[in-house]
């Protein structure tokens, strides 16, 4: 993956100097005052002597064009630009190679950046950016801004007037080279010094990175302002990746290799490179000198890296304690794949349950007796489901008796309710991302701690930390039923998926089972059942199976639901729930998730010890782990379980979010059991903001301490909108499955509705969720 190509001994060292490598030549200085240009290509071709500089070279660089290529070298004299064709062909005529002087006394240029069209050149000296002309001796402009001695230079890719530099002084700068004043200057990003900048034009992002390890991108937007997307730690970077790594060779399995479009970039260090995946900040992977035997460089000193390749990055390496320079060729084949040693899996079943699966297991039949005659059969008093009032605590009738004329006839609610397919509309995939808000409701003083629509998208369940229960109508008018019972918090409600009852769970050890026909609860758990806190339950198979994690225990239960209405037995439980199966993980479930919508056999669990695992509930065994998911313990986690008033493509179901404190949220793909996304423009310190994935898979909703809401579009890390003037933390989010509609809940009891604005409409492809996610579209 890595090979030495050439090996050039230098006269002196030149750790920390610029030298200038392309896709078809590397130059270095020799002796001081002259050049060597080597041809990459033909490694034949006698070197090209290059001379003219009184001082010594302290920077180098080529162009970014690659005909004609062209070179600029700078000293303290002279800064002077080569046409490497025209130099090579007066070398062939016998004639001294010369170039054309663009700059004089300059003092120590430390750093040289080409524009994209190779017009420009911005030479660094001091604090001071000096950009020349390539073609003549010019001076375009002066640039002052920097407190500090200035590290490197770099040209927008994508505004020719966009320059970006970095300092001594920890700040990079975005420069308007048309008015020769600042854009944007950022605030002291560390302690140590900024050392290169980088750009990548696809995403638009910005990326620098400091002499300590640490890295920063950033989006630059049409202003020209910088919106922070993710920062990195090179340390902890590698530490995630040796466990990740470690992790894959303990576990048995097929061999992944189904390709995946990377945002990767590149990071020389001293012991070796570094290639990044932006959209996670993991590491690919790590290519360290000391695993390389047949290499001369063991400390590296300075990196020039290609300006463009294929499939091979080509690099000019100086050693930091030796006068040596390497030139190492890095095939990038292998970083176009995803090679992993753990096999992934699916939220579709492949094959039937198995004979001894958990899933198999029902209510046992009672035995019939049939009836004796011997004897007298005691019978209640009443015989009525229902008692009449007496009538004792109503007034007295001050009226007769009036017939109604007019009245209407009212329309049979079960008939409605059986009709309800025929008045079913498909999710509007075109929408843009709800960002109207239309409705402001303050439920109560405690937090909105859960909420969750119905499947149809006309009730939504809201679970409070006063430890009521509300059930409100989609659009939150008209006065919501209130059930009571738990005691404390009410930590997660669920709706299954006939719409015909729901449950609760607190932090009272309590879980509840309810129904639309009384405010009792028909089914209620105790808590001489769970001796920890309830952190996850739901329905599970359409509702077969009652799902529940407490403790490091997942207990899986059986019920039948009896909602039949009876005053004089209305305090006897006539509804059944048993315990059908209890597994035990390593470690304590923070957070749990499976699908109920259709038959899954993958339930995903997040440990305290930072871990995600695969529960497969056909074999009733973990399948799979991912250690060190997070920094942190996982509080959220949400599976992509689309509605059934949308379509995705089937691969999109795999994908699932897991937030914890600190860390910001990623997004997994359950074939490969890796990070695909990463997103942290939110603020999440210490409360448990949820996250929720939109029915048509685009957006996803990210709950926020910074009394906003963020919208993210699922292929970027950088947010779409920030829905701003919320009253406290938003804890909550959740979408509509019928309709483009968001609705949050904060912190201190207060709700808001948010709308999808009209007229407005994105990509028609309904495949759109899953680009840039690997095999999506396969």
């Amino acid at each position: 993956m890595l090979s030495e190509k050439l090996k050039i001994t230098s006269d002196r060292l030149l750790s920390h100097q610029q030298l200038a490598c392309s896709r078809f030549y590397c130059g270095l200085p020799i002796h001081g005052k002259d050049m060597l240009i080597y041809s990459i290509v033909d490694s034949l071709q006698e070197p090209l002597l290059l001379t003219g500089h009184h001082g010594d070279i302290t920077a180098m660089i080529f162009g970014k064009g690659s005909s004609p290529p062209v070179l600029c070298s700078a000293s303290a004299d002279y800064v002077i630009a080569w046409d490497i064709e025209l130099c090579q062909k007066r070398k062939r005529e016998g004639k001294d190679a010369a170039g054309i002087v663009i700059g004089t006394m300059l003092g120590e240029v430390v750093h040289l950046s080409f524009c994209f069209s190779d017009e420009r050149v911005a030479a660094c000296s001091a604090s001071k950016i000096y950009i020349l002309s390539s073609k003549r001796q010019e001076l375009i402009s002066t640039l002052k801004g920097h407190l500090g001695p200035i590290t490197s230079a770099e040209f927008c890719p994508w505004n020719k007037d966009i320059l970006v530099t970095t300092s001594e002084d920890r700040t990079f700068i975005v420069w308007d080279l048309k008015t020769e004043t600042v854009f944007n200057q950022s605030f002291v990003l560390s302690a140590s010094p900024l050392l290169s900048v980088f750009f990548m034009e696809k995403e638009r992002h910005l990326i620098t990175g400091s002499s300590d390890g640490q890295v920063w991108c950033f989006l630059l937007n049409e202003d020209q302002k910088c919106q922070l997307v993710t920062k990195m730690d090179l340390q902890k970077m590698e530490k995630g990746h040796h466990i990740h790594q470690e992790a894959m060779t303990h576990q048995p399995g097929n061999v992944n290799t189904k390709a995946r479009d990377y945002s990767w970039f590149c990071i020389g260090s001293s012991d070796g490179l570094y290639v990044v995946d932006l959209a996670t900040s993991e590491l690919l992977t790590a290519l360290y000198f000391k695993d390389y035997t047949n290499l001369s460089i063991t400390i590296a000193g300075s990196w020039a890296f290609s300006s463009d390749f294929e499939n091979s990055i080509v690099v000019l390496l100086t050693s930091l304690l030796t006068p040596c320079v390497a030139l190492l060729e890095i095939n990038l084949c292998n970083l176009e794949k995803i090679s992993s040693c753990v096999e992934g899996f699916t939220v579709f079943p492949s094959s039937p349950p198995l004979l001894e699966s958990p899933l198999n297991a029902e209510f046992k039949k009672k035995p019939h007796h049939p009836e004796t005659k011997a004897g007298i059969k005691e019978q209640p008093l009443v015989f009525h489901s229902k008692v009449k009032s007496s009538g004792y605590t109503s007034g007295p009738r001050r009226t007769m008796f009036s017939p109604k004329t007019n009245a209407q006839k009212k329309s049979s609610s079960k008939k409605s309710d059986n009709n309800v397919g025929i008045h079913l509309q498909d999710y509007p995939a075109d929408s843009v991302a709800p960002t109207i808000p239309c409705v402001d409701l303050n439920v109560v003083n405690k937090q909105v701690s859960c909420l969750q629509y119905s499947g149809d998208g006309k009730q939504i369940l809201c679970g409070l930390g006063d430890s009521s229960l509300l059930l409100y109508k989609s659009c939150l008018t008209g006065r919501p039923t209130v059930y009571t019972g738990h005691d404390k918090t009410v930590s997660s409600v669920s709706w299954s998926c006939s719409r015909q009852w729901w449950l609760s769970a607190s932090e009272d050890l309590s879980l509840r089972i309810w129904t639309s026909c009384i405010s009792e609860p028909a089914i209620t758990m105790g808590k001489n059942v769970f001796s920890k806190p309830i952190r996850g339950a739901q329905f599970y198979y359409l509702d077969k199976f009652l799902l529940l994690a407490s403790g490091p225990s997942l207990y899986m239960y059986l019920y039948n639901v009896d909602d039949t209405h009876d005053d004089i037995k209305r305090y006897q439980q006539r509804s059944v729930i048993k315990l059908a199966r209890c597994f035990t993980t390593p470690a304590t479930i923070t957070a749990m998730s499976a699908v109920n919508d259709f038959f899954s056999y993958i339930v995903l669990l997040c440990g305290s010890d930072r871990s995600i695992q695969v529960f497969d509930m056909n074999r009733g065994v973990i399948a799979s782990e991912m250690s060190e998911a997070h920094s942190r313990a996982i509080h959220c986690i949400t599976q992509n379980k689309g509605s059934v008033f949308s379509k995705q493509a089937p691969d999109s179901y795999n994908l699932f979010l897991t937030s914890a404190v600190m860390d910001g949220v990623k997004l997994w793909d359950l074939r490969t059991l890796r990070c695909v996304r990463r997103y942290e423009n939110h603020l999440n310190r210490c409360q448990p903001c949820s996250t929720a994935i939109s029915p048509c898979g685009r957006f996803i909703a990210s709950g926020s301490e910074d009394n906003c809401a963020y919208l993210y579009d699922i292929r970027s890390s950088t947010f779409l909108h920030k829905l701003q003037k919320h009253s406290d933390t938003v804890l909550s989010v959740t979408f509509n499955p019928a309709k483009p509609e968001l609705l949050t809940g904060t912190l201190d009891g207060k709700l808001r509705l948010f709308q999808s604005s009209s007229g407005s409409c994105l990509s028609h492809d309904t495949s759109a969720a899953v680009h840039s996610i690997p095999n999506m579209t396969e």
